[in-house]
């Protein structure tokens, strides 16, 4: 492979294993140029988008001069445009250059006057005037300040001058002519303070009373009307988008947030300079701190220069924060205050949600660290800890899913190099077990259909089986490998201590919170146990839309739906008569009797599946099971081969 096709398939990768949220993609040269600024609603698929396909000659050359992509996740599709244009004003990218005409968003301007009006402008003036925005959609900025001035009675004119006579606007009922004394400043003022409520989230009479006005207005047949005011709805909910990728707050300040894996840890930074994001910086290291010491250990490493000090730092965690004040006092000249975002500070939501992204970064961060490295360190302390002869490459997992015996599921999962490997996903529909509380049955059953298969087709064995539950499990499954002479180290880890156990010892073995090796099986286990759920989910909601009372002769869709009305549960329709069968379904008695026997049936057959529960549960001692169970497994070669 040339070097041309290695970089080319780096790229590929990259885009490929991009989260699917959205955010802002930036395309750097082999000096560390950045070429090209995009923006996605779902990274992964954008970013996958420049691989498949024939594309045209400007995405060609953009591909052969770049060198690698980073990606910023955003909340939301409106933050990243907001931080696309930013970051295109900051590096003027080669290719942006024809596809961006470098203007800045509008904002929504209410005067600082006595009577105040509202309209869209480019320019900030810091005359005590308010501002609300910037709206990247201008088409419905425009549609929400014509629906404003169509509810509220406005002035419209440019410069307020006291006059005798009132305009036009007054005539029509769209001004109560404040320039003639016909409105207070009180009673007017009132009007801008609904709508800067409607701007900041918190106008729900005001939606209220449009959405009465269209209703009102569609009612009396005037659906031109009804319309314009649907439009400013909608309009508005798209001015009330929280934004935290720009705002107008004249003070520059940094968020900090981080995300840890183990001994690994990720920080971002956010840097907010004149109310715009300037940057996002990710920092890689390794320590085996607390995570109450983590924060005040990088922004010791972090800010060493007065220049590098903004007023203010906005941190997710209290730990550390006296501390870092004093130090900021003693060593540099800047006044810089540390601040915990926490309720009921101002603003709280806003710099909520900016941490919020800093943080989702870091966690991104964290995850393309893991999947470079392969988490070998990991691989390594749990060979050690386990005592295995191998490195455990390939690890599988089981996990059973049902609800009260219902749609029992066990999921295989696999993880190859301390990474999840997807394609060898399995899910087992179990048949043994149907209604019956046994997870030691179930966990037999799974692992005799899985290695009989591998057995007979030759496959690849896994380095080491990760059971979600607590010895009796492990010991179900190591019985399984014994009768199929298989030698696979079978190990399980139980949620409630987050403790592991092996075969035959009933000492767990426990290791340090931080431990990697803990971490890749809580990764394995937590896996394990959202695949088995999820399908389990898929069936309970496939399966309860067909009623019990379906399966009883000459039922049909109709009769179904009588059945249901009236008797509810089978149970029910066991224990009615037939002349009420008859009178409900309005059939002969004959055939009233023959769906009271097959419903007298099936109620029973539910009920010895409780008292084979009930049963299930007194039975002890997991090795006198297995015991019981050795006639069973050889039972199951039947299903092993399906």
């Amino acid at each position: 492979m040339d070097s041309t096709t290695s970089v080319r398939e780096k790229l590929r990768q990259t885009a490929l294993k991009a989260p699917v949220s959205s955010g802002v993609y930036l395309w750097r040269n082999p000096q560390g140029t950045v070429i090209y600024v995009g923006k996605a609603k779902n990274l992964k698929n954008r970013l996958s988008s420049y691989f498949s396909g024939h594309k045209e000659i400007k995405t060609r050359i953009l591909i052969s001069r770049a060198q690698s992509i980073e990606y910023i996740t955003t909340a939301n599709e409106y933050e990243a445009f907001l931080l696309e244009n930013n970051l295109i004003k900051k590096y003027a990218p080669r290719y942006n250059i024809d596809l961006k005409d470098g203007k800045s968003y509008p904002v929504l301007r209410i005067t600082n006057d006595k009577f105040p009006r509202l309209f869209k402008t480019r320019q900030m003036i810091q005359d005590g005037s308010l501002y609300f925005g910037p709206f990247p959609d201008v088409a419905a900025l425009d549609t929400f300040i014509d629906t404003l001035y169509k509810l509220y009675p406005l002035r419209q004119c440019k410069q307020f001058k006291e006059r005798d006579y009132p305009c036009l606007y007054y005539h029509i009922g769209r001004c109560k002519a404040p320039c003639c004394g016909k409105i207070d400043k009180d009673s007017y003022n009132a009007y801008i303070g609904e709508i800067s409520e409607l701007l900041e989230g918190k106008g729900k009479e005001t939606e209220e009373k449009l959405s009465k006005e269209m209703k009102a207005a569609a009612a009396a047949l005037n659906f031109e009307k009804a319309a314009r005011i649907r439009d400013g709805l909608k309009a508005m909910m798209i001015m009330q988008n929280q934004n935290i990728v720009e705002d107008f707050s004249a003070e520059d300040r940094d968020y900090i947030a981080f995300w840890r894996e183990g001994e690994l840890a990720s920080f971002t930074v956010l840097k907010i300079r004149e109310g715009k994001v300037q940057g996002r910086d990710n920092y890689r290291v390794t320590s085996l701190n607390e995570d109450e010491e983590l924060l005040p250990e990088f922004i010791n490493a972090y800010y060493t220069e007065d220049s590098e000090l903004p007023p203010s730092i906005y941190v997710p965690t209290q730990e550390g924060l006296d501390f870092m004040e004093r130090w900021f006092k003693e060593r540099f000249t800047t006044q810089t205050k540390i601040i915990l975002v926490a309720e009921p500070m101002e603003n709280y939501k806003r710099h909520k949600a900016a941490l919020d992204m800093a943080q989702q970064n870091a966690h991104e961060d964290i995850i393309r660290r893991l999947r470079e490295r392969g988490d070998v360190p990991a691989l390594q302390e749990l060979k050690e800890q386990l005592g295995l002869k191998n490195l455990p490459v390939r690890i599988e997992g089981f996990d059973i899913a049902h609800i009260g015996g219902k749609f029992p599921v066990a999921s295989l999962i696999s993880f190859y190099n301390g990474n999840p490997d997807k394609k060898n996903y399995r899910y087992f529909r179990l048949k043994t077990t149907n209604g019956i509380i046994d997870d030691f049955a179930s966990m037999r059953e799974a692992a005799t259909r899985r290695y009989t298969r591998l057995l007979n087709e030759g496959a690849e064995l896994p380095d080491l089986i990760l059971i979600d539950g607590g010895i009796g499990q492990v010991n179900a499954v190591e019985g399984v490998l014994r009768a199929l002479d298989l030698d696979i180290p079978v190990a399980g880890l139980a949620k409630r201590d987050e403790e592991i156990y092996k075969p035959g010892d009933s000492n767990p073995i426990t290791l340090p919170k931080r431990s990697d090796a803990l971490r890749l099986l809580q990764r394995v286990r937590d896996e394990t146990h959202r695949f088995a759920t999820s399908r389990n989910q898929r069936l309970r909601t496939k399966e309860n839309v067909v009623s019990a009372f379906a399966a009883l002769p000459g039922i049909g869709a109709k009769r179904e739906r009588i059945l249901t009305q009236k008797f509810m549960t089978i149970e029910n329709l066991a224990a009615a008569q037939e002349a009420d069968i008859a009178q409900a379904l309005g059939i002969k008695a004959q055939a009233a009797a023959d769906i009271l026997m097959q419903a007298r049936r099936l109620s029973q057959e539910r009920n010895q599946k409780k008292e084979a529960q009930m049963q299930s549960l007194k039975e002890a001692g997991t090795t006198k099971e297995i015991a019981a169970h050795n006639e069973w497994i050889a039972s199951l070669a039947d299903l092993a081969q399906e």
